[in-house]
């Protein structure tokens, strides 16, 4: 095995751990493997044997990279809020032991990514390093180019941003199971009544979309406006929905012949949904 193989070999020790910061940072897989990918070219290219913590090291390029997408998308961002940017993260379940696939699942929750990407590129990349894998403020300051102490800031105006946006979801799976279970239910019946019992009274309801996409809606905050939406427009899908984990949560995905329509993560708290992000895979004009 030459140098470059052990090199390889090391890298490949910390590639996931690449891909759950850049995902965090990007909100998408694609975006998140050719980050991680570059930072493996630069590694390559570099005098490894200068680099005394690879890890670090390679966290400070990823970082740098995400941080030079996020401009970048800014740039050029035609779509409000970013929406076309996340991609959700599906687990299909097994009966046998859904909390073990759980596991699977990247378990930054979709709702907290649409929240961050609300937020500056600088204030997205210090609060993610900071907040969600305890980076050290001097060390996120080499990636922003900025002092330790700005880079704490960053991360303070993020938190604030942030804080009370995402409620923190029940843990136990099985539990939030049997919510999507009577979620699709009350759907599937178009039960109204059944459906407002399962959502919280100040239930945030967003639908994503590409930019131009005839199915876009407003946000919607509240059990009334949120169910009488849900049932008028999800009513004629909910047979084709079926329960997934989305992002390490309970959540649903519609298919119709294999092919996916759209992906719905729910975030659960204290037994009620408390927001509901539903993402519809690109609209395809009909041929005529």
């Amino acid at each position: 095995m030459n140098d470059q193989d052990l090199l390889a070999e090391r890298f490949e020790e910390h590639r996931g751990y690449l891909h759950s910061v850049a995902y965090r940072m990007l909100g998408s897989t694609g975006e998140a493997d050719d980050a991680v990918q570059e930072a493996w070219l630069r590694l390559s290219r570099s005098d490894s044997d200068e680099v005394e913590n690879l890890r670090a090291w390679l966290t400070t390029v990823v970082g740098r990279v995400c941080l030079d997408m996020l401009r970048s998308r800014r740039a050029r961002r035609e779509a409000p809020d970013g929406q076309d940017h996340i991609e959700p993260v599906v687990t299909e379940l097994t009966e046998e032991n859904p909390a073990e696939e759980a596991e699977l699942a990247d378990t930054v929750g979709l709702a907290m990514l649409v929240v961050l990407e609300n937020l500056s590129p600088a204030e997205r990349i210090a609060f993610v390093l900071h907040d969600m894998f305890s980076i050290p403020f001097s060390e996120i300051a080499e990636i922003t180019g900025r002092s330790a102490d700005a880079a704490r800031q960053l991360a303070s105006r993020a938190r604030r941003q942030v804080r009370g946006l995402v409620p923190p979801p029940d843990p136990d799976l099985e539990a939030q199971r049997r919510i999507v279970d009577a979620f699709l239910a009350a759907a599937r019946a178009g039960d109204f009544e059944a459906l407002l019992e399962l959502l919280d009274p100040d239930v945030v309801q967003r639908i994503h979309t590409a930019e131009g996409d005839p199915r876009s809606a407003p946000t919607l905050v509240g059990a009334q406006k949120v169910a009488k939406r849900s049932l008028a427009r999800g009513t004629p899908f909910a047979p084709y929905g079926r329960p997934a984990i989305v992002n390490g949560s309970m959540g649903v995905v519609v298919e119709i012949d294999g092919r996916r329509l759209a992906t719905q993560a729910l975030t659960i708290t204290n037994g009620k949904i408390t927001t509901m992000d539903l993402f519809l895979e690109p609209w395809e004009p009909a041929v005529t």
